[in-house]
């Protein structure tokens, strides 16, 4: 394994709070270091503009990053309201089918399978699972390369259920675009209801594997 892959997996494994907390870490130096710079010698007033321009950058930046951290702290000081019984595979198929234009227009082809004959029944907060699958998917797209495909499996299981999500990665940008961080907050919130996360990359492709307790396997009508 490279040293830029191990080290991209020990950032994978820490939570969503430690990896934006190690995010802000860089625009913060960088806007430290600009502001450094300006003060070390006269510069001309392009010089300036530039630098004003760097710092806005980064200030935006780091806004963004603090958002998400505010956003993640509000998901773990939520109260506990009584959970209800939801169908977990019809939330996920309800996000996918209001994300379809917005993934068409990016070329994105979305193939969802899952066993006809089960369905996946959690205890938990429906608006909260319908806003973490939302999230969930809505990332995904806008992380995969414009014509490739996304898969999404489910599988029930009387221990619970497993969701499977693998697309073909851009491979460019930040390594905490705005796609990223609805991924850091749909992973807290559905890590706040029990779920096991994991995420691998194999050149650009990704795989995203969930595993939530507390689903019974049942029989469709």
């Amino acid at each position: 394994m490279s040293t830029a892959a191990s080290a991209s997996q020990k950032m994978a494994s820490r939570s969503p709070m430690a990896q934006l907390l190690h995010a802000l870490n860089q625009p913060l130096t960088g806007l430290q270091c600009s502001m450094e710079v300006a003060l070390a010698s006269p510069r001309t007033a392009g010089q300036y503009v530039q630098g004003l321009r760097e710092g806005l950058t980064l200030t935006g930046r780091m806004r963004a990053l603090v958002e998400a951290m505010r956003e993640i702290a509000d998901i773990g000081e939520e109260k506990d309201t009584k959970p209800e019984t939801i169908e977990l595979t019809n939330l996920l198929q309800e996000a996918v089918e209001e994300l379809k234009p917005v993934a068409e227009v990016k070329g994105v082809r979305t193939f969802f399978l899952a066993g006809p004959e089960t369905s996946c029944v959690v205890r938990a907060r429906r608006a909260e699972m319908a806003s973490a699958m939302f999230r969930l998917v809505d990332s995904v797209v806008s992380l995969a390369s414009r014509g490739t495909a996304l898969q999404i499996e489910t599988y029930c299981q009387s221990s619970g259920m497993q969701l499977r999500m693998q697309w073909q990665s851009e491979g460019s940008g930040s390594a905490l675009s705005r796609p990223e961080l609805g991924l850091l907050i749909a992973r807290a919130r559905l890590e706040r209801a029990g779920a096991e996360w994991e995420r691998e990359a194999i050149e650009a492709m990704e795989t995203l594997s969930l595993r939530l307790p507390g689903v019974s396997h049942q029989s469709v009508e």
